[in-house]
């Protein structure tokens, strides 16, 4: 029966097209191929809801946020949703404030279409430094979910600076915006890594607004390093792998003006 259960999810999710309801990046641009192959679609039986990225072999990190969606499945192998043929149901969560493991019913195969990112843990990244978020794209607030993952550049910004757009900022999270733009990740597509140098170091849980369309409005990320003893203890994850130190290349300084802050380039 259990089998005839997922046989049936399967063909639904073809049928539905992967795509769902979930939105993502913000005017990005298509990620090339070969590239990015850690990124994966997180879905449940209406079909896309959440990004999330290979840790390991058969764990996921995603937004804790994408419980509520209530996922069954990943998909991955590809940057087109509907060409998503390599598929593993998910056997069991783990939640610890932003962050969320899913552990999979089975190892995937890591090949030249699967692989893992490695984490960022004891070095943090540096403000303004430029990094990349990507996920399924929504064109604005009300467009449609396309299926090419696409991607944005970001920069991060002070802690204390985004605090005053964000008085309510929880605590171990990073905060990352595209001056001058409404680049970035949009309401329904949390859980994709952002990325700087190679390295994951914080995890997309929030753009500060219902609504993709405001400039200058930082997205918020949990910051992966605070949580990197948390996730080795259920992944095994290779510590000597998440210790490599992180070097960041430094975008020009922008102003970030809807907060009237200047951030510097180093």
């Amino acid at each position: 029966m259990q089998g005839l259960h997922k046989f049936l999810l399967f063909h639904l999710l073809t049928c539905l097209g992967r795509t769902g309801h979930g939105s993502g990046i913000i005017s990005g641009t298509n990620v090339i191929e070969n590239t990015m192959l850690y990124m994966v679609s997180v879905q449940n039986n209406r079909g896309h809801v959440c990004g999330g990225f290979f840790v390991s072999d058969q764990f996921v990190i995603t937004a804790a946020r994408c419980e509520e969606l209530n996922p069954t499945v990943v998909f991955f192998g590809t940057h087109t949703l509907t060409d998503a043929l390599k598929y593993e149901y998910i056997e069991e969560t783990y939640k610890h404030d932003g962050i969320m493991i899913l552990e999979l019913s089975r190892k995937v195969e890591l090949d030249n279409s699967v692989q893992t990112i490695p984490l960022a843990s004891q070095i943090g990244v540096k403000e303004n430094a430029q990094c990349q978020v990507a996920g399924w794209s929504k064109i604005s607030t009300h467009g449609k979910t396309v299926e090419q993952l696409t991607m944005v550049d970001v920069h991060v910004i002070n802690p204390q600076i985004c605090k005053k757009e964000r008085p309510n900022l929880p605590a171990n999270v990073i905060c990352a915006v595209a001056c001058g733009t409404n680049k970035g990740f949009c309401q329904g597509d949390p859980g994709g890594p952002l990325v700087c140098n190679g390295f994951a170091v914080g995890v997309a849980s929030d753009n500060g607004k219902f609504n993709c369309d405001h400039q200058d409005v930082p997205n918020v990320y949990a910051d992966i390093s605070k949580y990197i003893q948390w996730i080795s203890s259920i992944t095994d994850v290779d510590m000597l792998q998440v210790q490599l130190q992180l070097a960041v290349s430094f975008a020009p300084s922008c102003v970030h003006s809807k907060m009237e802050v200047l951030v510097m380039s180093v």
